[in-house]
């Protein structure tokens, strides 16, 4: 049954970016409030229905209780209203929600986890989510670093959102290769104990921010002696920076953990780097193999350092996947490494030619997000 707060309209809350809840019940108003605190945000509750109809268009989310469900259904159509049902016997709230145009019927406390994301997920301004690029190599000191480290510099100059993930815990901190490795902020060893739903947005804010260029942020690890992290871990630190929309990539090392899996099977797809050597593209074979167990998309990427090579054609075809470029001899790179130059810099090089190239193809348009220019 439920229980009247009040028989008048009251607004509570300063809104707007939270939902809009509409319920006269005090549990489920209670219950409500509680969900949405663990949210990261704060409802406007609106103690009786109908509520103004500024209100309810502009809501990013609204939670409407059964016990008023019949009041709102002339306010209109829009997405995002859910409604929340105060009685599992009742068939009628089935036909209420039609009335209410309801995205779904909800019962609490059974749909609390479902309803905590949807919620967290309004209140980020959640829309397309990240494209999540994992790259690894096919043998040891194949590029693989580099790669994703210019992947993610030129989507940031391109004026895209873009995070930079480390998951391998034996590769030095790739926070080296982009010259932040003194920058403040949260690295491995603090997110190490995350469960659940991490905020993509505050997740952003924690990690360093690298030089000029704002619209990246990346993960890497301190100089500490932790050397893993718990699937959980790296599930909830993907999940939060994919919501935040434009594009993730993963450092992924070649011997799978439970922590490299993981973000294998929550990428889109992998880029595969593989120099043109017989012996490289033999261990890359068994590499290729590991991670389709993974992920179906994998993708080469052929590092040419010399003319003789083998054609990176062949090693795409004798590696059975799909060939998404090569990368030819780029001078200064290591030297651009020892000074702290992140890699894709070079505006004219063959790692800035093949990023540029591969994110206009996988990427669609964006709005620009202002990233900064070396």
């Amino acid at each position: 049954m439920s229980t009247p707060i009040a028989d008048h309209t009251t607004t509570e809350g300063p809104g707007p970016d939270g939902p809009l809840v509409v319920t006269e019940d005090a549990g489920l108003a209670e219950h409500l409030l509680r969900v949405c605190a663990a949210a990261g945000t704060e409802p406007r509750l609106i103690r009786a229905a109908p509520p103004p109809r500024e209100l309810w268009e502009g809501a990013p989310l609204v939670l409407v209780g059964d016990d008023q469900a019949a009041r709102c259904a002339g306010l209109g159509r829009r997405a995002g209203v859910l409604l929340l049902g105060l009685d599992l016997d009742d068939p009628g709230v089935w036909v209420r929600a039609v009335q209410l145009g309801a995205e779904h019927v909800l019962f609490l406390p059974d749909a609390e986890a479902w309803l905590l994301d949807r919620i967290a997920d309004a209140a980020e301004g959640v829309g397309s989510p990240a494209l999540t690029v994992a790259v690894l190599g096919g043998r040891g000191g194949a590029g693989a670093s580099t790669l994703a480290c210019a992947l993610a510099v030129t989507a940031a100059r391109a004026g895209r959102r873009a995070m930079l993930i480390d998951g391998d815990p034996l590769g030095g901190g790739i926070d080296v290769l982009l010259g932040g490795e003194t920058a403040r902020g949260l690295r491995w060893p603090d997110l190490a104990a995350s469960r659940g739903r991490v905020s993509g947005a505050e997740l952003a804010r924690a990690l360093p921010v690298l030089r000029r260029l704002s619209a990246l942020s990346c993960l890497s690890w301190d100089r500490g002696d932790m050397l893993t992290v718990p699937p959980e871990a790296m599930r909830s630190v993907l999940a939060a920076s994919r919501r935040r929309g434009g594009l993730v990539v993963v450092d992924v090392p070649r011997h799978l953990d439970a922590a490299a899996g993981q973000a294998l099977e929550q990428s889109d797809l992998a880029l595969l780097v593989v120099p043109a050597e017989l012996r490289a593209v033999a261990a890359a074979d068994r590499v290729a193999a590991a991670a389709r167990m993974r992920l179906a998309d994998v993708r080469a990427v052929v590092r040419s350092p010399r003319a003789s090579g083998l054609p990176a054609h062949r090693i795409a075809r004798g590696l059975r996947m799909e060939l998404a470029g090569e990368l030819g001899p780029e001078p200064g790179l290591a030297e651009d490494a020892e000074k702290g130059v992140p890699p894709g810099i070079r505006e004219g090089g063959p790692l800035a030619r093949f990023c540029g190239a591969f994110l206009n193809e996988v990427l669609p348009p964006v709005p620009a997000v202002g990233g900064g220019v070396y």
